[in-house]
């Protein structure tokens, strides 16, 4: 207890205390890369995070964020951050994992349909730890700090209604990227297919797919019952989350002060960025269903059960998405002290 207490007040004294501007001729330019609109949540949560620094630096580091991928989409910005064309972003765990494998780990059958609380409890305890450690060193990056929740990801639908598991069987669905959402759909029957999510509204109104694994949040900012949207499955199947990341290439150039200034910011602040995308989750819901999506929620006894089918290939899960027996046996420490 008092080493948290004693954290929580140099937490505080360091974002109370004037910042001492070193002597710079010009501000640091810090080019920020997002793929979502300006309404999604983790939009507003970095667009808060570089307004809040720019204050607090006193104007040293002058950051600029490029939205809706005007910069890049996602799935490219890693390897702009390695090409110095980009000094932050945030990309989602499932594109981590294709330079990390383990990145992804909260997409294994153990989490599916569990509380926010149980992945919490992984990815902000060793697991994530080991994750953060090998991505810093993978991808010459500095993560500043705890993940960014997306949310709960569900199925949504266009032509057919979703009422319950059986009904994705034969569908064509849409992931995101990674091993674990195609591994998913396939597991109930349905065809996976990769879009980049920029470009989801427009192959959703042509009939490119049939549904989409994504969120309340997502699908509501992005308007896509203007799209077609129409239905939707609600199991909580995995809990999606971003990883902040700064270059390294940009963060060498910064004196130890505004290190630390970047890293509180983030300590102090991420707190509120995750219950602000749960609240806006629970919005989004509700606003989905203003919007005539019809919505349907898969019993918790069902989610076990389905779980429990999925478990039995847990291991055989694991090893596909190449992540190790030892972060394994900690992710399951992790859950049953959650549960």
């Amino acid at each position: 207890m008092s080493t948290i207490v004693g954290r929580r007040i140099l937490l505080g004294s360091a974002l109370a205390a004037p910042f001492i501007r070193t002597a710079r001729a010009n501000p640091l330019q810090m080019r920020v890369s997002v793929d979502t609109t300006p309404a999604h949540g983790r939009t507003r949560s970095i667009a808060d995070f570089l307004k809040k620094l720019e204050a607090a630096s006193q104007g040293e580091i002058a950051p600029k964020l490029f939205d809706s991928g005007q910069l890049f989409a996602d799935r490219d910005v890693i390897k702009a951050m390695v090409l110095g064309q980009v000094e932050m972003a945030a990309p989602g765990t499932w594109l981590v994992s294709s330079y990390v494998p383990e990145a992804d780990f909260a997409q294994l059958p153990i989490f599916y349909g569990q509380s926010i609380e149980t992945t919490h409890r992984a990815i902000d305890g060793i697991p994530g730890d080991i994750v953060n450690e090998q991505v810093a060193k993978k991808l010459r990056v500095k993560i500043p700090g705890r993940w960014i929740d997306l949310g709960f990801t569900n199925w949504y639908g266009t032509r057919k209604p979703l009422t319950s598991l059986a009904d994705l069987k034969g569908l064509k669905i849409r992931n995101s990227g990674g091993f674990a959402q195609p591994w998913r759909a396939r597991f109930f029957g349905a065809v996976p297919s990769m879009t980049p999510w920029p470009d989801v509204p427009l192959a959703l109104s042509q009939g490119t797919f049939d549904a989409l694994q994504s969120t309340n949040e997502s699908c509501a900012s992005a308007k896509l019952w203007d799209a077609g949207l129409r239905y939707g499955l609600i199991d909580h199947q995995s809990m999606g989350d971003y990883i902040p990341m700064i270059s390294n290439a940009f963060w060498d150039t910064l004196s130890p002060a505004m290190k630390t200034l970047i890293t509180d910011l983030w300590a102090a602040n991420i707190g509120i960025y995750r219950t602000n995308l749960a609240a806006d989750q629970e919005t989004a819901e509700k606003t989905l269903q203003t919007k005539n999506v019809k919505l349907s929620f898969v019993p918790p006894a069902e989610l076990e059960t389905a779980r429990k089918r999925m478990m039995a290939d847990q291991e055989k899960v694991a090893r596909e998405m190449r992540i190790s027996p030892d972060i394994l046996a900690r992710i399951h420490e992790a859950v049953a002290a959650a549960n």
